[in-house]
């Protein structure tokens, strides 16, 4: 299928659409060094730009939209977070290329605090406006764990299939390939990946924050536990502007970017640009790339019905 992308970020849905047999034929960030990012290791079809300034007709006819729209204003861990956080209002530049453009699908990645942001009114009000712009609209916390991925990261999926399409051809949620007990760890991840140190490593973007291992519970200072999946890979800080990575199963050290590319399931030769943090950044808000490739494989159940 023919996928315009928006908050693409540094590519991780995409990437896993890509692998699923499908084509990015658009992409969209405000980001520079996503962007950068993504046009090295995707392609240059990405623009870099305000989505609120492109006009509709500068974005191409597609099969299906996708995009994460921004969370944090939607995250559990924004404690100040509310309705009217502008950065929640972004969804509605979704929601205008979505009845513009009219794809057959789109499918919105957010971050589990959407289903309680404002005892729950949030998401209902999302559903009501995609299911106004012609769409049956459905939506699901999903463990990527549960998908292969070596982490533990729960992520609620909106999808929508255009109303005039007949039910049996609605898009349907991807069913878990790994049970817990088959959970990938994030020692087996990680195996064979040298210490940054290491003179013979030639691994790119093989940094490491060096802020202090505390041992405390809370989010980002708990002690890494080798044989289950990762905590949630971050994208934020604590609180003075650094993310805080996590630590590294052997909890001598946070794990560094290309570690926790890894575990986010970028390619190991996918290559992040930009400052350290930056880097950090890009893959804490990126979509696993193996759960991307999951919803992308649904999406070519379809592609034959289409035709």
């Amino acid at each position: 299928m023919k996928i315009v992308s928006l908050f693409s970020g540094a590519g991780g849905l995409d990437l896993g659409l890509i692998k699923a047999g499908h084509e990015i034929i658009w992409a969209n960030d405000f980001d520079a060094d996503s962007c950068e990012t993504y046009k090295y290791n995707i392609g240059d079809h990405i623009v870099c730009s305000d989505i609120s300034k492109i006009k509709l007709d500068e974005i191409p006819d597609c099969d299906v939209v996708v995009g994460g729209f921004p969370c944090q204003g939607f995250s559990m861990a924004n404690m100040l977070r509310t309705a009217d956080d502008e950065r929640n209002k972004l969804y509605k530049q979704f929601y205008r290329i979505i009845k513009n453009k009219k794809p057959d699908y789109f499918i919105a990645e957010n971050v589990r605090g959407i289903l309680s942001l404002d005892n729950g009114n949030a998401i209902k009000k999302i559903v009501t406006d995609f299911s106004d712009a012609g769409y049956r609209v459905k939506y699901k916390p999903f463990n990527t764990a549960d998908f292969g991925v070596p982490q533990i990261r729960v992520r609620v999926i909106i999808a929508g299939t255009r109303k005039d399409l007949p039910e049996e051809m609605d898009f349907q949620f991807p069913e878990p390939t790994h049970e817990k007990s088959k959970w990938v760890s994030i020692s087996k991840a990680l195996k064979g990946i040298p210490e940054p140190e290491d003179p013979k490593s030639k691994l790119k973007n093989h940094i490491y924050s060096k802020y202090k291992i505390t041992i405390k519970n809370f989010t980002g200072h708990r002690k890494t536990d080798p044989d289950k999946p990762s905590p949630t890979i971050l994208a934020r800080g604590n609180g003075k502007g650094g993310v805080v990575a996590i630590q590294h199963p052997a909890n001598h050290r946070r794990m560094s970017v290309r570690e926790s590319a890894l575990i986010q399931t970028f390619p190991i030769n996918f290559e992040f640009i930009g400052s350290m943090g930056s880097m950090y950044r890009q893959v804490g808000n990126a979509v696993p790339v193996l759960f991307g490739q999951h919803l992308g494989k649904k999406l070519k159940q379809l592609e034959a019905e289409l035709v």
